[in-house]
């Protein structure tokens, strides 16, 4: 019996030795400033928010695919580009948390970097401007992946939306990044944002005196022979002015894809060419009259 009681007592003090060792070791770190300012870094601190952060990942992670789970497949990407920001916020807000469960004092560490983060709210001011762009594009879905869009003069298919810029590939095939604050500021056209068809149309002038119905037969015939050309809406033939140099007609169709609508008006401006050609109507260039007025001067001697 003194024996049992003897070795609980030893257990006993090897496990308070054991829980002193573990306080001691956990208690090591820095320890800057003194009284209610003191800022204390210790390892079971840091042990706290690496914890912290691997419980808040795996709900967060939870979370996304609950929510995710019954969404279109561009629908799921567009939330995850949403959501990582959103993380990025709730770990600034989990490490705040958790250092305030610690007891330090976490308004002066507010305070101490507010002029930090006023400098790189500054700096990275563009940055910004990217991410809420991101987020309004693909919240009001405004651009959406497969769109055509013409942007400064360029023009692009949409392949990739990300939370700060939005990747598209141009017409000679050239992949263009496109920060997204340009989606709020500037002027866009979206070629194929309300349906997939759009109207294109090919301008050509013919010599004053040609036969204004022949031309008009020969235009249609050449947008009912191209492959790519829609019959329904149907294709139609504008006679639209009396220009300077020529009468200005315009062959005006629908297609489905604009995005290759180059080379598809190249193949007609061949064949309009070579109807032309065949039914002796010209091409006129620009002509000017040029009128020489002589002037009888007086000579002097």
């Amino acid at each position: 019996m003194i024996l049992q009681q003897e070795s609980n007592t030893v257990k006993e003090i090897i496990e308070e030795d054991i829980r002193g060792s573990i306080k001691e070791f956990l208690n090591l770190g820095f320890h800057y400033g003194e009284g209610e300012n003191s800022i204390h870094i210790t390892i079971g601190l840091l042990l706290l928010v690496i914890v912290a952060f691997m419980v808040t990942s795996f709900v967060l992670k939870w979370l996304r695919k609950l929510w995710t789970r019954k969404m279109e497949k561009e629908d799921e990407l567009k939330f995850i580009s949403v959501f990582k920001f959103i993380k990025y916020l709730i770990y600034m807000a989990v490490i705040m948390i958790t250092l305030s469960a610690a007891g330090i004092n976490i308004t002066l560490i507010i305070t101490a970097s507010a002029a930090l983060f006023v400098g790189l709210g500054l700096a990275l001011q563009e940055l910004f401007q990217d991410v809420i762009g991101g987020i309004s594009i693909i919240a009001d879905k405004s651009v959406s992946v497969g769109d055509v869009v013409e942007i400064n003069g360029t023009v692009g298919k949409i392949f990739e939306i990300k939370l700060r810029t939005t990747r598209a590939i141009t017409r000679d095939d050239k992949v263009i990044i496109i920060p997204n604050h340009k989606f709020i500021s500037d002027i866009v056209y979206n070629y194929t944002q309300n349906h997939s068809t759009t109207r294109e149309s090919i301008r050509v002038g013919v010599a004053y005196g040609s036969d204004v119905t022949l031309v008009t037969q020969l235009l249609e015939g050449v947008a009912e022979e191209e492959r790519e050309v829609l019959k329904n809406p149907k294709y139609f033939v504008l006679f639209d002015d009396f220009g300077e140099s020529a009468l200005q007609f315009s062959l005006n169709y629908y297609i489905k894809d604009s995005f290759s609508d180059p080379k598809t008006k190249s193949r007609m401006r061949y064949k309009i060419d070579a109807r032309f050609r065949e039914n002796n109507i010209s091409i006129p260039f620009p002509q000017r009259d040029v009128h020489l007025i002589q002037k009888n001067l007086p000579i002097k001697d």
